[in-house]
């Protein structure tokens, strides 16, 4: 049986002077389950394309550009950190009258998204971890050197600004996949675009120091995965060079009750194990919001 793929909406909406782009599927009915998608460094909405394609006939999937990646358009002198990234999504939320949804948080989005749980607990119905960290142990050597960079410090900048090429951006994609083959040059080819557009490198270095924001928020985020208990799917590729396997586990500390999957995959697990992944998600949104 031929399975059309989702009908899907590209818009801008203005949120305090930042052009915030999103793409949003169009479900086949109006009370379906809504997932926001929070993508990752050094990536952007695009990354969930794929999985757009494959769920979103079925669930409103929103998917946002934060300022300074992707197709959002940020006015000068924005001062890029987690908190102003948080904001900016939030707003967005706002906007689209979103006060109840399911969050995917990969990357870079576990700090936007824990944000937000932090602010407002009552909007988050589930969630989906897919290489998002919340703890200690899932820092890698390579992430707690990066958290350790400080701003002025001596070769501090070039060592972002290396993670920033073509090569560094590539790598990220690639390291730990055991069949790179499985990845389209597409996301990483992309990703570099964007990296390349005037002031976007200074935005990622300016990110990259205050990563350890994020760090020193992992009390809280544990603290509200205890007292809130959102249902919970980890899908995680136990390879990946920054967040390995442990911070996967970890979470079951906080959440004994949700689902782990592992997957013989790096970072992007998206790229190489869709077809398991989003079966997964598929299940876990229908037990959330039974048609």
């Amino acid at each position: 049986m031929l399975v059309s793929p989702a009908r899907t909406l590209h818009r801008h909406l203005d949120v305090d002077g930042v052009r915030v782009f999103y793409r949003e599927s169009l479900p086949d009915r109006a009370d379906a389950p809504v997932l926001l998608l929070l993508h990752g460094f050094p990536s952007g909405s695009h990354q969930f394309r794929g999985l757009i394609d494959v769920l979103g006939a079925h669930y409103r999937l929103i998917a946002p550009d934060y300022p300074g990646f992707g197709h959002t358009e940020t006015p000068g002198g924005f001062t890029y950190s987690f908190d102003r990234l948080a904001d900016i999504t939030e707003g967005l939320l706002r906007r689209l009258g979103l006060d109840r949804f399911v969050m995917y948080v990969f990357d870079f989005g576990a700090p936007v998204g824990f944000r937000i749980a932090e602010r407002h607990p009552e909007w988050i119905a589930g969630l989906v971890v897919q290489n998002g960290n919340a703890y200690e142990e899932g820092l890698s050597d390579a992430a707690r050197s990066l958290v350790a960079l400080t701003p002025g410090a001596p070769g501090a900048e070039d060592a972002v600004r290396g993670m920033l090429t073509l090569a560094g951006t590539r790598g990220q994609y690639e390291t730990g996949v055991p069949d790179p083959e499985l990845i389209p040059p597409d996301g990483w080819t992309l990703d570099q675009h964007f990296l390349d557009l005037p002031g976007r490198k200074e935005a990622q270095v300016a990110l990259a120091f205050d990563y350890r924001s994020n760090v020193e928020r992992y009390d809280r985020w544990q603290a509200w995965l205890r007292k809130d208990t959102p249902p919970a799917l980890i899908v995680w590729g136990r390879h990946d060079p920054f967040f390995p396997e442990p911070g996967a586990r970890a979470y079951l500390r906080d959440l004994p009750d949700a689902e782990l999957h592992l997957f013989d995959t790096g970072h992007f697990a998206l790229e190489t194990h869709l077809p398991q992944i989003a079966p997964l998600i598929a299940d876990f949104l229908d037990r959330l919001s039974p048609r």
